[in-house]
């Protein structure tokens, strides 16, 4: 969502003040979507939000700073960020990070969680066990590395450079 300081950023704004007071809210507990907010399509929906998301523009620090897609479910996340990592820079290479999951060998069930079963878990705060990404992705940091030099937990960053082991 990108709010600005034009006329329709701030109908834009007085819109979602009326339906947080309930004012629009119909006999059938629905809500009229005006038709300037109607995406057909994830890439249309992507194309709005972020345009001009497949050329240079997109490698500037700032650009993924202004405006974010929400999603109610991690599902939605990773088909959104997918699709995002698709139009974004498309002549850099899509990197595949794999985690690396393995279960404590105390008490003899090291066999009970296969990897597969492992791999399929998605965990709110913790990184994918598949994390795609390309040179110029920004990345939010999910653990306190060095608060001295402020690498905090949330600490937006953007991928420069990618080794085996290391972003």
């Amino acid at each position: 969502m990108c709010l600005g300081h034009s006329e329709a950023d701030n109908q834009h704004a007085q819109w979602l003040l009326e339906i947080s007071a309930g004012s629009i809210i119909d006999d059938n507990e629905m809500i009229q979507v005006p038709q300037s907010m109607v995406c057909a399509n994830l890439n249309g929906l992507i194309n709005r939000i972020y345009p001009d998301i497949d050329n240079s523009r997109a490698q500037d620090d700032q650009y993924f700073l202004d405006c974010i897609i929400l999603c109610p479910r991690n599902d939605q996340v990773h088909d959104i960020n997918e699709a995002i990592l698709q139009q974004f820079n498309p002549n850099a290479e899509i990197h595949m990070l794999r985690s690396v999951d393995s279960v404590s060998k105390e008490d003899g069930m090291h066999h009970a969680y296969p990897v597969g079963f492992l791999q399929q878990l998605n965990a709110g705060g913790l990184p994918p066990a598949l994390l795609c990404l390309k040179v110029g992705s920004p990345v939010i940091l999910l653990r306190n590395l060095d608060p001295g030099e402020e690498l905090c937990n949330q600490t937006r960053m953007v991928v420069l450079n990618m080794r085996r082991k290391v972003l």
